[in-house]
């Protein structure tokens, strides 16, 4: 009798449980949908006053997530021989939820309405200060939200650093000393090969891109491209935004932004196939995972892996020039015009310490993200203070990549990331190229004629790959579980560097 009651029980909690999963997924894809909006189209004088029917909303949804009735379900779910008894799906929404909920229950309800206030008006102001060149316009609202991160470390507690409460937020167990002699390493043989590529003779042209591209030409190769590479135009749309990002309302409606700048056309290329590497993620998770926490991708390192493989692994190829140049040539006669494929493969891929993070090369990007981790891991510590952010961030860009910007707009104004709170989320760029890496290995071995393929327009056959073997889990299993079943190995950053190694040795002659 005891067991039938306890099957009763169980049985309830689950349906209880999966109702509230459902009405959080359906919160959040609201709030997907006005933070696109946000930060693309929304008229500058009602952000603020939206902002607090947006703090209402996450709000109820926080709440929800936190509620007694959640709580309950999830102390009888989480339960040992109940947990067991679960499928996996259930398991693994359970396994995040209860993740969210023990975090989240530290945070007073007030709190979190006003965090979510300042992300929105933070937000604002940072493009303000960005498009005026004015750091101190930014600064007040970057100062409470660094005070608001410290708070959340110590809600969220921690054994060591403060600041790897905020990893775990992006990164389910990644701490500072688990990163730091990784990121040690890869810095160290970065920094050997930029050092052998500075001293070759082999150089690039550096004049093809410094002309005028036509913007609305720039528009049509961009949507060209993204059908081509899988993109499901009619479950996405393409959009513009100061910062290019996806944004995933739901398995059947995953946009992306970019942005074009008539100087720099590499910018809206890269940009765009990168978003489009997030966009055929989402779109690619089990469509019976919707409404449900699994949904989602399995980290953000995970993520972007996808983004990184296919802006640099399949983009930056030579063979997906060689099918594509006569495409680009024909948007941008005049420009191109006596520039050959090899010259332009040679151009697409040029090293060169540079001031832009999205704009870096594949070698020194992981220097961007070094630097932009170090200020974080001060600032968290209370090592850093916002005032000080112009001068550590121009004397970090001298130290790491010999370069200081002329202005704050090109240097500590140029990420929006610190603006909405994500905080512990740069380490992630690097951590993508790492998995992207091990799994680029996996694919060539089960994918001989992965590069044939990509000379060959057939694009769908490499998707079709990630899909199986990535995208279609969503949340399903955590990073560490995803990469080594995908790989059959750990995260190893060998795979990284050399990778980088041979394709800079061949491409400079060193």
């Amino acid at each position: 009798m005891a067991q039938q009651v306890l099957d009763e029980t169980v049985k309830q909690a689950i349906k209880q449980f999966t109702e509230m999963d459902e009405k959080i997924c359906h919160f959040t894809n609201i709030l997907g949908l006005l933070g696109w909006d946000a930060r693309t189209y929304a008229p500058k004088k009602g952000k603020p006053i939206f902002a607090k029917a947006k703090g209402t909303l996450s709000t109820e949804t926080f709440k929800l997530s936190v509620s007694k009735e959640m709580g309950e379900c999830l102390d009888t779910l989480s339960q040992p021989d109940v947990f067991e008894q679960l499928d996996s799906e259930t398991r693994a929404c359970v396994r995040e939820r209860k993740k969210e909920y023990d975090k989240s229950k530290q945070i007073p309800s007030d709190v979190y309405n006003e965090y979510v206030i300042l992300a929105s008006n933070a937000n604002d102001a940072w493009e303000e200060a960005r498009a005026k060149d004015d750091f101190s316009h930014f600064q007040p609202y970057l100062e409470k939200m660094i005070d608001m991160k410290r708070r959340f470390a110590e809600y969220f507690g921690y054994e060591k650093h403060p600041y790897d409460a905020l990893l775990d937020e992006f990164e389910p167990g990644l701490t500072v000393e688990k990163l730091d002699p990784l990121f040690c390493d890869l810095r160290k043989k970065s920094i050997e090969l930029l050092n052998r590529i500075q001293q070759s003779p082999r150089k690039p042209r550096n004049d093809i891109f410094n002309q005028n591209y036509d913007v609305e030409k720039q528009k049509e190769f961009a949507q060209f491209i993204i059908g081509k590479l899988g993109y499901d135009l009619d479950a996405g749309r393409l959009d513009e935004t100061t910062h290019p990002f996806a944004m995933g309302i739901n398995t059947g409606d995953v946009r992306i932004t970019t942005r074009y700048e008539p100087e720099n056309p590499r910018m809206a290329v890269f940009g765009t196939i990168h978003e489009t590497g997030h966009a055929l993620y989402e779109q690619g998770v089990n469509s019976e995972y919707e409404g449900r926490v699994i949904r989602r991708g399995s980290s953000f390192g995970i993520h972007e892996s996808q983004s990184r493989f296919l802006e640099n692994f399949v983009g930056r190829t030579k063979e997906f020039w060689t099918y594509f140049y006569d495409d680009i040539k024909a948007h941008f006669p005049h420009q191109l015009s006596g520039v050959s494929l090899e010259e332009f493969y040679r151009a697409v891929n040029c090293v060169e310490p540079s001031l832009i993070r999205v704009e870096a090369d594949e070698l020194t990007y992981n220097l961007h993200i070094m630097l932009r981790y170090e200020i974080e891991k001060g600032l968290i510590a209370g090592d850093i203070e916002v005032k000080d952010l112009p001068k550590v961030w121009n004397d970090k860009m001298m130290d790491y990549l010999g370069v200081i910007p002329p202005s704050n707009r090109l240097g500590v104004l140029q990420d929006v990331h610190w603006s909405h709170g994500g905080v512990g989320y740069f380490p992630s760029y690097s951590l993508g190229n790492l998995y992207g890496a091990q799994i680029l290995n996996k694919v060539l071995q089960e994918l001989p004629d992965f590069y044939e393929l990509i000379q060959n327009g057939e694009f769908m056959k490499i998707r079709e790959w990630l899909r199986e073997n990535v995208h279609q889990y969503g949340k399903l299993y955590t990073p560490a579980e995803l990469i080594k079943k995908v790989t059959g190995e750990d995260l190893d950053a060998k795979y990284l560097t050399d990778y980088l190694e041979q394709k800079f040795t061949k491409l400079y002659d060193l």
